[in-house]
């Protein structure tokens, strides 16, 4: 049982680190030749966890021998172009100015139904609204909607809008992030500011933030004492 233990925690922080090693769009957005990988080295890692007697060296060694031919492939597939067409095909096309084109879906083997539900995602019901729509290499599905149809943006009325940047975490459960704090225009002083106008404790605050210009957001920990999930 120990050695099992031993065992599962070793090739646990072993695959994080080859996860990371791969890249994060490996989790995110798994293309043809990703997902066969992923799936090659979950069912080699989990070897030797059912079986004490398969080495520990039986599944790292193919394991990492798997992540450094998707690094090389991946390298490989940035610089011929030819390669990366091979590996992860082409976007296509399936929806032009609202007319859904059979040749292409036929070929993808892609429904009506498995259309209209895609589009429903993302928050299209009429598909006469859409004046493109791409299959991505990666399954997903994008949408461009008629220009009547498209939400109204800035620059449409001409207007100026604030640009506060990405607001920064100042204190998260109640601690405060040094890290944060010294590259967001506030102070210590500040804080204790915002925490004296608020009638609040440091302790009790669940999340505090601050923009670019200096812009505050602060919440408050649960009066019944749960923190929110």
């Amino acid at each position: 049982m120990i050695e099992t233990i031993v065992r599962t925690a070793i090739l646990y922080f072993f695959m994080i680190l080859i996860i990371r090693v791969m890249g994060k769009r490996q989790v995110g957005q798994l293309q043809p030749v990703e997902l066969v990988i992923t799936i090659m080295i979950s069912e080699i890692a989990s070897l030797p966890i059912g079986d004490n007697e398969i080495s520990m060296l039986q599944a790292i060694i193919p394991v990492a021998v798997l992540a450094f031919l998707e690094i090389a492939v991946s390298y490989a597939s940035l610089k011929i172009i030819r390669l990366r067409e091979l590996l992860q095909g082409h976007a296509v096309v399936v929806i032009r100015n609202g007319v859904p084109d059979k040749k292409q879906l036929s070929r993808l083997r892609y429904s009506m139904d498995d259309l209209l539900e895609s589009l429903r995602q993302k928050d299209v019901f009429d598909i006469s609204d859409v004046q493109y729509a791409i299959a991505e290499t990666d399954g997903s599905l994008s949408v461009m909607l008629r220009p009547e149809k498209r939400n109204a943006t800035v620059s449409d009325v001409n207007a100026e809008p604030d640009n506060n940047g990405l607001p920064r975490t100042i204190i998260s459960d109640g601690r405060i992030l040094s890290s944060q704090l010294e590259r967001s225009p506030l102070k210590a002083k500040d804080i204790e500011r915002i925490l004296k106008k608020h009638k609040v404790n440091r302790k009790n605050v669940l999340l505090l933030t601050v923009d670019d210009n200096g812009n505050t957001n602060l919440i408050k920990q649960p009066t019944d004492g749960k923190k929110n999930l």
